[in-house]
């Protein structure tokens, strides 16, 4: 296991990740790659007559990534004292395609993530980034759950 691949979004059970992130790098020699990804909004939308407009949401994203540079930034902090090699990345796009698009691009043999406890419902109309990457990832994902933080 050379790359791990760690997506932080700021929860308690994503920090949990990184910090088992670091104790597995540190054991099997490997390097880890902290993401974080930003869910921009739409830019074009439509009337109800189905002419096009453009909203620009320029600002709003650059807020966003901002708030998740910040994110990332504050949950690796105390990992630059440690011995592990890593890197971090700020992504744009839906979260589950991005972590799997990077995971490919970056050859990723391993990721850990944190899974937030989403109702069973709120999971089955908007299913999870978790069982997202889980179902389509190429490589071992080993989830940490809400409840082992």
């Amino acid at each position: 296991m050379k790359k791990i691949l760690v997506p932080v979004d700021g929860s308690p059970v994503s920090q949990s990740a990184a910090d088992m992130s670091i104790d597995l790098a540190r054991q099997n020699n490997s390097e880890i790659k902290f993401i974080t990804v930003v869910k921009v909004n739409e830019i074009a939308r439509f009337s109800e007559e189905g002419i096009g407009y453009v909203i620009d949401y320029t600002k709003t994203n650059e807020e966003l990534i901002k708030e998740q540079t910040r994110i990332l930034d504050a949950a690796i902090d105390k990992y630059y004292s440690s011995s592990v090699p890593f890197e971090k990345k700020v992504l744009i796009g839906k979260p589950h395609d991005q972590i799997l698009k990077y995971a490919e691009e970056e050859n990723c043999d391993f990721i850990i993530m944190g899974r937030r406890g989403l109702s069973k419902i709120r999971r089955f109309f908007m299913g999870s980034v978790t069982q997202k990457v889980i179902s389509n990832a190429k490589c071992p994902v080993m989830i940490i759950n809400e409840s082992m933080k």
